[in-house]
């Protein structure tokens, strides 16, 4: 029975997930997901449930509309830096779910670390 990339992608979105929770200390998660065409970025409250931010190619106020490479990512990151200072946010910590932080998802942290979140 071989695995799927599918499963396997789960599998290690799992495991991550699993042990940043338990270093999490209430800190909100700034959970990635990458697609082929857009990314996007949420801050969540695991605790109460909620988003307090989220930024993605997709707003219309970036213009990033359907690009996914780098210089996307990197403005995404900026915006969510911005925006979780908005609402009051400074640290969390970082999920980057089952992908490999390496090219866009390394892009969007190290922009939002220079926008001014600690993680």
């Amino acid at each position: 029975m071989a695995n799927t990339k599918q499963k396997l992608f789960l599998k290690r979105r799992l495991r991550v997930r699993s042990k940043l929770k338990k270093l999490a200390n209430g800190r909100p998660r700034l959970s990635v997901h990458r697609s082929n065409k857009n990314i996007s970025v949420q801050l969540i409250d695991d605790s109460k449930g909620v988003t307090l931010a989220a930024a993605s190619t997709l707003d219309k106020d970036l213009g990033l509309a359907g690009s996914n490479n780098k210089d996307a990512a990197a403005k995404v990151g900026t915006a969510i830096a911005e925006r979780a200072k908005a609402a009051g946010v400074e640290e969390c910590y970082f999920d980057r779910g089952g992908f490999i932080f390496h090219g866009k998802v390394k892009a969007l942290a190290d922009a939002a670390r220079e926008g001014g979140l600690k993680f």
